[in-house]
């Protein structure tokens, strides 16, 4: 069993107070004001107090941190301390649709030594509030769901693989880069699923429910949470070109060291015709 630190206590109880939250606006869905973004970008009075809660609650742990809030922006702290990265609502268009496949994402990065810019991401936390599923990681101490340890899937066969993806949709995403990807990973692979938040598609590879992922266009708190929990597991988190950054979100591709060679060998190839 895993001694939960101090750190990853505050992240899960912010989440789950959030969560509360969530479920709640869940349940009353036709009375949230939703306002848009851009295309079929949608931020609701659910995102907004998720948000709220998850900073007052973070600001009063850490109150010298800063903050990287999807609706609020970014928020400096000291510069030499780590900051938040934070998803209130991964899943939104789910959420709004009743769908009950959503969650809360939080990161934390620290700076860089040097001083310039922000490096590793050292601890994340994925709620997913409908059923009450805590996947959180740190640097070094592994990936856990409560208190199982998680490990990636231990599939080598593409065969036997099922594939987790984000497809493009109006205003986001590149669908010819998409359709070619498919094209050349589809007929080799089990399955491809696309269930719309990417963090949890992250967790769940974590967990070896999915066996690879791949996605382009997402940002820095759909992925930074994730990225932390696959590596944590065993797994890779790269770009397509293979090179292995603190957090991906304009391109990740992520899997057990074997699969995720033969991912990108496919995906290289389709990316070169």
């Amino acid at each position: 069993m895993a001694m939960i630190t101090g750190l990853i206590r505050v992240m899960e109880r912010a989440a789950r107070k959030a969560g509360g939250r969530l479920r709640r606006d869940f349940g009353e869905i036709e009375h949230l004001q939703v306002s848009r973004k851009g295309p079929a970008d949608f931020v609701s009075k659910a995102d907004m107090r998720a948000e709220r809660i998850l900073y007052d609650d973070l600001l009063e742990a850490r109150p010298d941190w800063g903050f990287v809030l999807e609706e609020a922006g970014i928020i400096e702290g000291d510069p030499a301390k780590p900051r938040w990265i934070i998803d209130p609502l991964d899943g939104t268009s789910n959420f709004l649709h009743g769908i009950p496949h959503f969650a809360i994402s939080i990161a934390v990065q620290e700076p860089r030594a040097d001083g310039k810019g922000w490096g590793d991401v050292v601890a994340g936390v994925v709620y997913q509030p409908i059923t009450d599923e805590t996947f959180w990681a740190e640097k070094t101490r592994g990936a856990w769901l409560q208190d199982a340890r998680l490990r990636v899937s231990s599939r080598t066969s593409m065969s036997d693989a099922l594939i987790a993806t984000g497809i493009p949709f109006q205003g986001a995403g590149d669908p010819a880069e998409w359709t070619r990807i498919y094209n050349a990973l589809g007929p080799q692979v089990a399955g491809i699923r696309r269930f719309g938040a990417a963090s949890l598609d992250l967790a769940w590879l974590a967990a070896g429910r999915f066996d690879g992922f791949w996605e382009s266009g997402l940002q820095d708190w759909d992925t930074a949470a994730g990225c932390l929990l696959v590596r944590e597991a065993g797994g890779f988190v790269t770009d397509y070109r293979g090179r292995s950054e603190p957090i991906h979100a304009r391109e990740v591709l992520a899997a057990n060291n074997v699969l995720h060679s033969r991912l990108h060998k496919s995906l290289a190839g389709a990316l070169k015709g």
